[in-house]
């Protein structure tokens, strides 16, 4: 990593008491014990259910003498009203401690509840930056795939229902209070999901290293983070019983979590929130692994040391070429991973066509990942790209 030495930056706390191991769900009444918690609200979503997740968490429950009440209807980009309605089950059921278990719906909704706990009003007066003023419930973070990062992170998103768009709370105050991650509990995931969320966490990791607010702390973590998603995607995907792969991507999307926070991400990030809004509803890992190579494409020029540093994590050999074509390459590595792992390679597969286009640019351009991104980008060189994967 190439050094600045005229830059100062700031790297925000990661509060999150973090433990990562094959194995630590086995720790939880532990970690709710050492909050002061008695009784664990449970928030998940009907697949982690049916998986049996839900099943191992509420013996261990039980084996600890915790009381629990769980609420298992989280769905994907989780609606405000889902959101209060859980709230309101949480302050009557006298729980003092919420267990978020699941992918970063089932995450980012935990966090959200156990903010309006002791915040008054209803999610969507807390949209925003810097909005919740009271420190929320203890909260534990448990995800069963690797790729929001959203047990490290300051984030909640999830779907204004009135609008059916994608928003976001962000505060300090939201990190988790412990983030138990156990590679095991992804073993089971199917090869699309773990190809999507894996892609999340690249493009996480990739958008942070990449933007103008990257700083050495940050582009440490997500360098490493590039890294071991090269070395372990293909196999967690093609092999997914392979716990060394698994561990590798759990890892890299944690690291890419906590890395992302002090410096935004980009474009694709910045498409991904209206693509997942509306009738469109496009998954975000989908969206993430088809947009990540176009972005990628249209920003190397104007970092290309950077982007040839991407290129060499992912395995890219760079020795004979110039900076331009080293940096070419990482389009090309990106390109080829998802290719490899099952991405579909066009957005139109899940219903997006020329008449979105609009539409979801002029929303792209409100996110505060266009500002970052290393290249200017204009409304309409979002629409070039995004045409580019339609």
């Amino acid at each position: 990593m190439n050094i600045n030495v005229a830059q100062s930056f700031n790297f925000l706390p990661v509060p999150t008491d973090i433990h990562f191991g094959c194995g630590m769900l086995g720790t939880l009444a532990d970690r709710i014990k050492s909050l002061g918690g008695t009784k664990a609200f449970v928030v998940t979503d009907p697949g982690v259910r049916a998986a049996g997740l839900l099943d191992k968490v509420t013996r261990i429950l039980q084996g600890g003498s915790i009381e629990f009440t769980v609420c298992d209807r989280v769905k994907p980009d989780s609606g405000s009203g889902l959101i209060d309605e859980t709230a309101a089950e949480l302050k009557s059921s006298q729980c003092d401690v919420v267990v978020g278990i699941g992918g970063g719906s089932s995450l980012d909704t935990a966090k959200a509840v156990a903010a309006l706990a002791t915040n008054p009003g209803s999610a969507l007066d807390y949209t925003g930056l810097h909005k919740v003023r009271s420190r929320p419930l203890p909260n534990i973070a448990i995800p069963t795939t690797a790729g929001t990062g959203s047990e490290v992170t300051l984030w909640s998103v999830f779907t204004d229902d009135a609008r059916a768009v994608k928003v976001a709370i962000g505060s300090i105050l939201l990190y988790p209070t412990v983030a138990l991650c156990d590679p095991e509990l992804t073993l089971s995931l199917p090869p699309l999901l773990t190809a999507a969320t894996g892609m999340d966490a690249l493009a996480h990791a990739v958008e942070c290293y990449t933007n103008n607010n990257c700083q050495p702390i940050s582009g440490s973590l997500a360098l490493q983070a590039i890294e071991l998603i090269g070395r372990h995607l293909r196999s967690a995907v093609l092999n997914g019983r392979s716990l060394e792969a698994r561990y590798g991507i759990m890892l890299a999307a944690t690291m890419a979590g906590i890395a992302m926070n002090p410096t935004r991400l980009g474009l694709a990030h910045a498409l991904a929130m209206p693509l997942g809004s509306w009738d469109l509803r496009v998954p975000h890992g989908i969206v993430l692994a088809v947009t990540l190579p176009a972005v990628m494409e249209f920003n190397y020029l104007a970092e290309p040391d950077r982007y040839a540093d991407v290129a060499r994590a992912l395995g890219e050999s760079t020795a004979k070429l110039t900076r331009l074509d080293a940096a070419r390459r990482s389009v090309d590595a990106v390109r080829n991973l998802a290719r490899d792992i099952g991405i579909p390679a066009k957005l139109s597969e899940y219903g997006v066509r020329e008449e979105h286009v609009g539409a979801v640019v002029e929303e792209a351009m409100k996110s505060g990942n266009v500002p970052v991104n290393p290249r200017r980008a204009s409304a309409e060189d979002l629409s070039r790209i995004l045409r580019q994967v339609l």
